[in-house]
């Protein structure tokens, strides 16, 4: 299928996080630039209305009703992540809001992308929240289904396994795990394009003890300012503007 009108929603994941480009508004990039680029044409316009940093009931609030106004033949979804990590989370009511809001864009005509989260089984800060994070998934792939949206299923990627997909805050994709969730996306949709994975850094094999000292810095550079801004309420996405706020056409990969 060509795609005409691709509107990208969500947080951080979406925004491109984690994959830095000076030359692009926030300083990054991303798997939906990345996609954009092989979608692109001479009929093709994409927008990309992601911030970090917002929760499920924020992305609904801001980001569906200027979504369906630009009439999108194309739409993705990522939401519910940032809610999920917090302490205390009611899961059944979040995906309530979040199907009724799938529901809509999927009335509209576009077609709807929608992905589960990563399985932090493997993680030795994240792994305490698998539990939730399959319930999560579940419920997530019964809305796709429900709706007919069409689901990126990133609890099934296990090559995210290799930390080099990960951005050095353990929380974001590297450039390289970017160009992977492109590369998922689009061969989801059965686009055919040329994307290949990006190589990867040989690293060296840490001791006890150096695992120990990059958990420290790990915990002092990241963990401690993600802790503070969630118990002060505040985001990494306060003061940003959506990257691409108005369908605009994209060069071509």
């Amino acid at each position: 299928m060509t795609y005409h009108r691709f509107v990208a929603l969500g947080d951080s994941f979406t925004e491109g996080v984690g994959d830095p480009d000076a030359s692009r508004p926030n300083g990054v990039r991303g798997w939906a630039d990345r996609v954009a680029a092989q979608l692109a044409g001479d009929d093709f316009a994409y927008a990309n209305l992601a911030i970090r940093g917002r929760k499920l009931r924020q992305i609904i609030a801001e980001q569906i009703e200027p979504a369906t106004q630009m009439a999108p033949d194309l739409v993705t979804v990522y939401a519910g992540a940032n809610d999920v990590l917090r302490p205390r989370v009611d899961i059944d009511g979040m995906v309530e809001a979040y199907d009724a809001a799938i529901g809509r864009l999927a009335s509209s005509g576009a077609q709807v992308v929608v992905f589960t989260a990563y399985d932090p089984g493997g993680s030795p800060v994240f792994g305490a929240l698998r539990g939730r994070f399959a319930i999560y998934n579940e419920l997530v792939r019964e809305v796709a289904d429900r709706h007919g949206a069409t689901i990126v299923d990133f609890w099934r990627l296990r090559d995210y396994r290799d930390d080099r997909l990960w951005d050095g805050d353990r929380m974001h994709l590297s450039a390289a795990g970017h160009q992977r969730m492109a590369m998922a996306v689009l061969d989801t949709l059965g686009v055919a394009h040329d994307l290949e994975p990006l190589p990867l850094d040989e690293r060296p094999v840490l001791s006890a003890a150096d695992r120990r000292a990059a958990n420290l810095e790990w915990a002092r550079t990241h963990a401690g300012p993600w802790v503070k801004r969630r118990l002060s309420g505040t985001s990494s996405g306060d003061g940003l503007s959506p990257r691409w706020p108005t369908l605009a056409p994209v060069a071509s990969a």
